[in-house]
């Protein structure tokens, strides 16, 4: 399985789209999940870029607190069921948290969810969802591979999740902050974490945006437009393979490559 982390623009999209075809047939991928929620001009997603990712080769996208960014999303996040938001927003809010795919290694499920501290809006708690989702899948399927993108602004949060999940889900991976971190380890019970994927958007930015404009706005505290750099592309996820008969992660590889 391969995940790419948060999806910043049209520099992202175009380069996303190149790298996993090839990447897919270099390493022998068989699931790939992305992040793409800021991939609408740094802030959401429309239809349009949902199914162009789907088509580029990404199984399921997940998003985080920027999915209501562009409002043409309410309506068609209940036809496409591989589009996903925060698993713990309120019951009837438009959308799913979690989906499920049979492949020729048995069924995967991704988990979107989405943390609380730092965080706006702030969801129910992540925890109980969480274990809602698990013991309904599991109810339902022989489910082993789980796979979970924690959208989270605080490091510990992450690490804490994923501790609580180490054992019951395959792979915990942290996005949001836009900037990897180089904590990948596969903890005790068998669950892959990394804390922070990081961002797959132009390397010389702040968070795939102009530097320019955010300094100026740091130093006058007047508004900024903060348009989506230009440039080269960093692409950051982790490759993580999982034993489809345990669900238990037995290696893993971080993800970082610059595209031009």
């Amino acid at each position: 399985m391969l995940f790419l982390g948060d999806i910043v623009g049209e520099p992202g999209r175009k380069a996303v789209a190149t790298f996993i075809p090839k990447f897919r047939e270099e390493r022998g991928l068989d699931f790939i999940v992305v992040n793409g929620e800021n991939s609408a001009g740094g802030r959401g997603i429309t239809p349009k870029i949902a199914i162009a990712l789907l088509r580029a080769g990404a199984t399921v996208i997940t998003t985080g607190d920027h999915i209501w960014d562009q409002r043409e999303i309410v309506d068609f996040l209940p036809t496409e069921p591989r589009l996903l938001r925060p698993l713990n927003y309120p019951d009837n809010t438009p959308g799913h948290g979690s989906i499920v795919l049979e492949t020729d290694k048995g069924p995967v499920a991704v988990i979107n969810a989405q943390g609380r501290t730092f965080m706006n809006p702030p969801l129910e708690n992540p925890l109980i969802a969480i274990d809602e989702e698990l013991k309904k899948l599991k109810e339902q399927l022989d489910l082993k591979m789980i796979f979970l993108d924690f959208h989270a602004e605080a490091t510990s949060e992450k690490i804490a999740t994923a501790r609580y999940l180490d054992g019951r889900v395959s792979a915990v991976v942290g996005t949001h902050t836009h900037v990897q971190t180089a904590d990948e380890q596969i903890f005790p019970e068998g669950t892959a974490f990394l804390c922070d994927a990081g961002m797959c958007g132009p390397k010389e930015s702040i968070l795939g945006r102009r530097i320019e404009p955010i300094l100026y706005r740091m130093k006058t505290a007047m508004p900024q437009t903060m348009p989506v750099a230009k440039g080269p592309v960093e692409i950051c996820g982790l490759m993580v393979d999982i034993d489809s008969t345990t669900g238990k992660a037995v290696d893993l590889e971080r993800i970082s490559v610059i595209s031009e």
